[in-house]
């Protein structure tokens, strides 16, 4: 940028390391928050206000939208799903950077979707360093219960991700993934 330093929220969207205990972007999360506490507080029953409370959150949402209980996010306006998405009990996704999910998929419960991690180096944690990357997630994926994904992840369409797994690398399309680190472990047709 020709001499003129970067804001923390600058090197967030670029890709680079950032301070994540910058005001700006702990103002960003405490919104989140906020709108996830909303979204807890309305009655499971009240169809119409879930779904608003839900799209609140999200950068972009198609129709049929179906967020449970329990779901967490850093920044939500960084979230667009595509038709009928589902996140089940206990979804957290850390959208420092994008997570994109296209149409029909499935997200299980007590599911990690992570674009944000941190430093190897000691000092870089101590001085609150992050690196954010996006998540892509195809058409008709299925993530199983308790998975994780990691950032920089681009997995295919007609997916499915088996309960437990921790997805470190790309997934193509048709395919079944399982295990740690997530390996194909069958092809679907």
């Amino acid at each position: 940028m020709d001499g003129i330093a970067m804001t923390e929220m600058e090197k967030l969207k670029a890709g680079l390391a950032y301070r994540y205990d910058d005001a700006e972007l702990v103002a960003m999360k405490d919104t989140a928050s906020a709108r996830c506490a909303r979204l807890a507080a309305v009655d499971p029953l009240d169809t119409a206000e879930r779904d608003a409370a839900a799209r609140e959150i999200l950068g972009e949402a198609g129709p049929e939208l179906d967020i449970q209980p329990g779901f967490q996010c850093d920044n939500g306006k960084n979230i667009r799903v595509g038709r009928r998405f589902t996140a089940n009990f206990n979804v957290t996704v850390l959208d420092g950077a994008p997570v994109t999910f296209g149409d029909y998929c499935m997200v299980g419960p007590g599911t990690l979707i992570a674009t944000t991690g941190h430093p190897l180096d000691p000092q870089g944690r101590r001085d609150r360093l992050a690196v954010s990357k996006p998540i892509a997630v195809g058409d008709d994926v299925w993530i199983g219960g308790n998975c994780t994904i990691l950032g920089g992840v681009t997995i295919g369409s007609n997916v499915v991700v088996a309960a437990g797994a921790v997805v470190t690398k790309d997934v193509p399309d048709n395919c079944v993934v399982a295990g740690v680190p997530a390996r194909i472990v069958r092809r679907l047709g």
